[in-house]
């Protein structure tokens, strides 16, 4: 069996009397891809953010190689890095720039931001873009730009939170070969998706939420294989099964 390396144990968490998270338990080994898939509403984003530190649990607790979120949070943020939704860059300055300036937030010193900068554009496939400004990159550019600064703190455990939304081809698939070779090479991936495709070629094993609660959780296959033929059946049958039709705003 993998060695584990995150374990949330019945994360609880409400906002004005509203369950958002309603006793979250899961685990990553080492060198896995997790999958947290779930509809809108469902408590994934409350949930990373109890995972990653930004907001305190109301019950249970998470621990990351070791130390508690609640307890160690600082011992955690030295351990994992975080790739949000939501574009987390300066247009005006420049690819290096932006990786440097957050690698210096993380606590590198000047030379190792720019070398650990010029690193993390090689990998997504930026070196040579490294000092335009991000102001003139596209859509699938800046995603790239946004996981590379994810990378700077070099992260144990790299929290993706759907990172190829409204990009190109070839940047969605840059970004699959990147988290693949991450996985490859040692690090453990909590990967948020609303594509399914994504989920089943990229995760290991996944949960699909709904309403605050793990409603179901396996490999892929486990799981396309619990409704009917894993050959045939796709994921995209199995999550809408599980959670309904009906939309979600």
């Amino acid at each position: 069996m993998a060695e584990q390396f995150m374990e949330a144990k019945d994360l609880r968490k409400s906002f004005d009397g509203a369950v958002a998270v309603d006793g979250v338990s899961f685990d990553i080994a080492k060198q896995e891809i997790f999958g947290l898939l779930g509809p809108n509403g469902a408590g994934k984003t409350t949930t990373i953010r109890m995972l990653s530190t930004v907001l305190p649990p109301d019950a249970g607790d998470v621990t990351i190689g070791g130390h508690s979120v609640t307890q160690h949070p600082g011992d955690v943020r030295k351990l994992i890095g975080v790739c949000p939704q939501e574009l987390a860059l300066y247009p005006e300055l420049s690819a290096i720039e932006n990786l440097m300036f957050f690698g210096r937030m993380a606590g590198l010193n000047s030379g190792d931001a720019k070398a650990r900068a010029a690193e993390n554009l090689r990998l997504v496939g930026l070196e040579d873009r490294a000092k335009d400004a991000v102001s003139k990159f596209s859509g699938g550019m800046k995603r790239r730009v946004n996981l590379a600064i994810g990378l700077m703190s070099h992260p144990a455990l790299l929290f993706l939170d759907e990172p190829t939304v409204g990009i190109d081809p070839q940047s969605r698939n840059h970004i699959f070969e990147t988290v693949l070779r991450l996985r490859d090479e040692g690090m453990s991936v909590l990967y948020t998706t609303h594509y399914m495709e994504e989920a089943d070629r990229l995760c290991n094993r996944l949960a699909i939420m709904d309403h605050g609660r793990i409603i179901a959780s396996g490999s892929p296959g486990e799981l396309k294989a619990q409704m009917g033929d894993p050959n045939t059946t796709s994921l995209e049958e199995v999550f809408l099964n599980l959670t309904g039709r009906s939309l979600r705003d």
